[in-house]
């Protein structure tokens, strides 16, 4: 039965969809699977309620008797409230269980008729309690599911503590959710009357585990507030609400309901709108301060990093005082070690400024304008304190902006160079609107998107200068991303305003090679498009555009296979360089890590892009960042540290997310560094997310390597006929493409080993073929050795064992000597492989059968273990562990030794199997011995579910219905 009494909440909320919460509510699924207790806490709107409700509803159909309680802060001084909430629906039912002194107290105490007090009636009312559990778990588990136990009246936490304590094996399991109060800024939200020390802590057993509740992190309250229905805000907003929420659910809902309520959204230097709400919430105890410490906190709240010595600069004579004052109420944090003056949580600083007259919050800027000693600091204080047009106010931001750019800081400079156009006369020099479009340009390089395209869309209702009008279509296309095509109708309307100025135009063509590059897919196009951009940026003196021109060039031609590629990269690299293009994701240094990363040399190319990354990184360029974190990753990958490659393909993938940028891109690489080193099932799953990201962009170039890396994945998880369909796309493609460097996917030895696994091993040399063809033209040695590892699978499936064996030890050797750990433990596992397989049927004609050597995977294990390739090693030692199946006796036979086995019952049905393919005819011959699927499986190193579908084949070849029918066609062989 299920007691339900005063329990708030929607009837379905599951654990594992709470928002940014999975792994304390798994800890806790954990402990309560194992039929042990659990108390979440944490700070008030953390959560504690929705995972509570969660948790209770999926464990509540595994307890006979569900017991809840739900207190609240206006009830908490009734006693034994809560104790009436838990056993009132199940007195009847439990009280002829309990003797009689038991009984009349605990009636007494639920029923509120006589006198009942835990000084008159304590021993009795705490046996009652305990005796009710035992009675109620005598039927069958009891599940006490308790909320806000912070507010439970004391005598019900007093009786429920004591029978806590006692229950011992009892199938009684407890639930509970407690605000704690371990963080500074809780102060101001205690209120409550019990004080659980006192009670001997909260009252549940002593072995329950204890799960802390922290604050989301900003994707996942961007994810929360998506859910809510408050869509379609900045990111930059998202952003500002996660800081002053501090991760807080409640209070960034809160916070996003108040943005949904408010006409315009605030500019650049404005605080977010603080509902009154959360105003009362934090600021209850502001009243308790004097004027002017509430002056003071104001100064500080308006200040960037606010210290006593910047507070008494800025005329806050008794500052130390009064923060004193602030710190014993809760509203400010202490800081024994540093100088800081910092707020209990930020949510405190955003209600008190929001609180303030507009007056009064000019008053504290104007003061900070003067006392502050940064001086971008005290333009931003200028310009707050400051309404209406100022020339000389607009300078000053202009300088504070470009200071702020040139220490990495885009951001800032953004919001700067929007405060400086606000402040700019209509005929000012330089005009607002050029203010506006080189903030909007600062945006794009701090990864802040939706930002610039706004400000590019407002430049573009009113710019009649087409010199304007150019920059802010080229903002809108660089806003789109990876989605060109949903921007295709702007780059007529580009080239038209570009006219016939070449600067102008070279700009439009520039984009124009990205778009035929990623949304047509024609590397052609693309190149010559890059080529006429950089011919129209040197005639026009535009070296920046010339050099990013040539750059693409240079990529494109190095993706194509195209002879001239490595003449434009020169032409790109030669002087006068750029400082900019030099480190842009899409500039010089990066074609020239590509070339490196093509041509295997890996000690150049991962040097290259550590400087690169540093470099974006100092100066704030976050797309870049995103790109070049993915681009180490990927070195290595290649170099075969797959530990070192999956921290930073996931730090790429962290940062993606939360900026919105190159999304489809960082799950593609982070699916490739899982697939290496770490979850199989996770690298599917972000395979599948990059190739829905590529196809909703109309972005072939990348929907290749999304599928290259799902068909990846698939291989390494087993499933080698998935990898087959997802690999032959990508061969599909990239022909479509005209990509012809194999160096550029590497996916070529992949789908030749997953067709040998499915039996089409014709194929599988024509893959080897065509793909060695351009690597020879190319000199790409890496490419030429796995190509060689898959070759030799081809040739052991065909039977030429020994052959197979030298080219597997030769691929070996050279991938140990060019760096490619990954590669060379791959071979050292298809040796080991290839030494206990058996051999196929018809071998001894041309091989040796069984393979001479060494039949362990010791050398495998530990090669993968050096590169931290977790899947590749556990395939590796579940084959180690493995070992071939002995076939049956036969009933009225003598024991017949294996080889002769094979001298009858598989050669005399090679008539039988003739016309089936390798691993089909290596499937039927395994069945003749008796072997089970799952025999075979572990035996050929191939999934369950590809030994059916090529035993459905066989079937379908044969005529015949099912494996009983293959064994018969042998005995019928051999009867004749």
């Amino acid at each position: 039965m299920t007691v339900r009494r005063d329990f708030k909440g929607p009837a379905s909320c599951r654990s594992d969809l709470v928002i940014g919460q999975a792994e304390p509510s798994a800890a806790a699924r954990e402990q309560l699977a194992r039929g042990g207790s659990v108390l979440l806490h944490g700070p008030a709107g953390i959560g504690k309620s929705t995972v509570l409700r969660a948790l209770a509803e999926e464990y509540a159909p595994t307890a006979r008797t569900v017991l809840r309680c739900s207190a609240t802060e206006s009830e908490s001084h009734l006693p034994f409230l809560a104790l009436a909430d838990l056993f009132g629906l199940v007195l009847e039912e439990i009280s002829g269980a309990l003797p009689a002194a038991q009984r009349t107290a605990l009636e007494s105490a639920l029923t509120g008729r006589g006198e009942s007090t835990l000084q008159r009636d304590g021993l009795a009312l705490r046996l009652a309690v305990l005796s009710a559990l035992r009675a109620l778990a005598a039927q069958g588990p009891v599940l006490l599911v308790a909320d806000d136990l912070q507010w439970l009246d004391p005598a019900s936490a007093e009786l429920l503590g004591f029978a806590a304590r006692r229950l011992g094996g009892t199938p009684v399991q407890m639930l509970c959710a407690v605000r704690t109060e371990d963080e500074e800024y809780d102060r101001q939200l205690r209120s409550s009357a019990l004080d659980f020390a006192r009670a001997g802590g909260p009252p549940c057993p002593p072995d329950t585990l204890s799960v802390r509740l922290g604050p989301l992190s900003r994707t996942q309250v961007s994810a929360l507030l998506d859910q809510r229905g408050y869509t379609g805000l900045p990111r930059s907003t998202v952003r500002e609400i996660h800081r002053t929420s501090g991760g807080n659910p409640l209070f960034a809902l809160e916070l996003g309901r108040a943005l949904a309520e408010t006409p315009a959204s605030p500019r650049p230097g404005e605080p977010l709108p603080v509902p009154t709400s959360l105003r009362a919430l934090v600021l209850s105890r502001l009243d308790m301060l004097s004027d002017e410490a509430r002056r003071t906190l104001l100064v500080a709240s308006a200040g960037a990093r606010p210290t006593p010595v910047l507070l008494h600069a800025a005329g806050r004579e008794n500052a130390e005082a009064e923060c004193a004052q602030a710190a014993e109420l809760g509203l400010l944090a202490t800081e024994p070690e540093g100088p800081a003056v910092r707020f209990a949580h930020p949510l405190i600083s955003a209600a008190l400024y929001a609180e303030a007259p507009a007056q009064e919050r000019r008053a504290a800027h104007a003061a900070l304008s003067t006392a502050a000693s940064d001086p971008i600091e005290r333009a931003r204080h200028l310009a707050l304190a400051s309404t209406g047009t100022d020339p000389e106010v607009a300078a000053r931001l202009a300088e504070a902006a470009a200071l702020a750019r040139d220490r990495g800081a885009p951001s800032t400079a953004a919001s700067l160079g929007l405060l400086a156009a606000r402040h700019t006369p209509a005929d000012g020099e330089p005009a607002p609107d050029e203010r506006r479009l080189q903030a909007a340009e600062d945006a794009i390089t701090a990864g802040e998107t939706d930002l610039a395209r706004d400000i590019a869309r407002e430049v573009l209702t009113r710019a009649a200068v087409p010199a304007d009008r150019v920059r802010a279509w080229m903002v809108v296309i660089e806003a789109a991303g990876q989605a060109l095509g949903d921007v295709d109708a702007v780059f007529p309307q580009a080239l038209a305003d570009a006219g016939d100025d070449p600067r102008l135009l070279a700009l439009v063509h520039y984009m124009l090679a990205w778009r035929a590059l990623i949304v047509a897919g024609d590397f052609a196009e693309a190149r010559q498009e890059a080529a006429h951009a950089a011919e129209l940026a040197a005639r026009a003196g535009d070296r920046r555009t010339e050099l990013m021109s040539l750059a693409h060039q240079a990529s494109t031609e190095t993706l194509m296979g195209h002879p001239d590629a490595a003449a434009t990269t020169q032409r790109a690299l030669a002087e006068p360089q750029d400082d900019y293009v030099a480190c842009h994701h899409n500039g010089v240094g990066s074609a020239r890590f590509r070339w490196l990363l093509m041509n295997g040399r890996l000690t150049e190319a991962r040097a290259t892009i550590t400087a690169l990354l540093r470099e974006v990184r100092r100066r704030g360029m976050v797309e870049s960042e995103v790109h070049f974190l993915r681009s180490h990753a990927e070195t290595e990958l290649l170099a075969g540290h797959c530990g070192r490659a999956l921290d930073l393909a996931r730090e790429s993938l962290r940062l993606a997310r939360d900026t919105g940028i190159g999304e489809g891109a960082s799950a593609m690489l982070a699916s490739l560094a899982e697939a290496s080193g770490g979850d199989t099932g996770r690298a599917l799953t972000l395979a599948r997310e990059a190739v829905g990201h590529a196809e909703e962009d109309g972005d072939l170039m990348y929907l290749s390597r999304a599928l290259a890396a799902l068909g990846y994945a698939q291989f390494v998880a087993g499933d080698a006929q998935a990898a087959v369909e997802a690999l032959r796309r990508v061969r599909e493609l990239e022909l479509g493409l005209g990509i012809t460097d194999p160096a550029r996917g590497r996916w070529h030895g992949d789908l030749a080993e997953a067709l040998v696994l499915v039996g089409e091993v014709d194929e599988a040399q024509q893959v080897v073929d065509v793909a060695r063809e351009h690597a020879l033209r190319l000199g790409r040695e890496s490419v030429l050795a796995v190509l060689d590892r898959a070759e030799a699978l081809v040739r052991a499936a065909r039977g030429e064992n020994e052959a197979a064996l030298a080219q597997l030890t030769s691929a070996q050797d050279r991938l140990a000597k060019l760096g490619n750990s990954l590669e060379e433990a791959r071979a050292a596992f298809a040796l080991a492989r290839l030494r206990t397989r058996p051999a196929a049927p018809g071998a001894g004609r041309r091989g040796s059968g069984t393979a001479p050597g060494p039949t362990t995977y010791d050398e495998a294990v530990r090669l993968f273990r050096r590169c931290r390739a977790q899947p590749w090693l556990r395939v590796a030692e579940a084959a180690a562990r493995a070992r071939p199946v002995r076939p049956p006796a036969a009933a009225a036979a003598p024991e017949v030794p294996s080889a002769a086995l094979e001298g009858t019952a598989v050669l005399d049905g090679l008539a039988v199997l003739e016309g089936l393919a390798a691993m089909e005819r290596q499937v039927a011959s395994l069945v003749m011995e008796g072997a089970t699927n799952r025999e075979i499986a572990a035996r050929l190193f191939v999934s369950v579910k590809t030994v059916e579908a090529t035993l459905t084949r066989v079937y379908r070849k044969l005529g015949i219905r099912s494996r009983v029918d293959i064994v018969r066609l042998a005995a019928g062989r051999r009867a004749k």
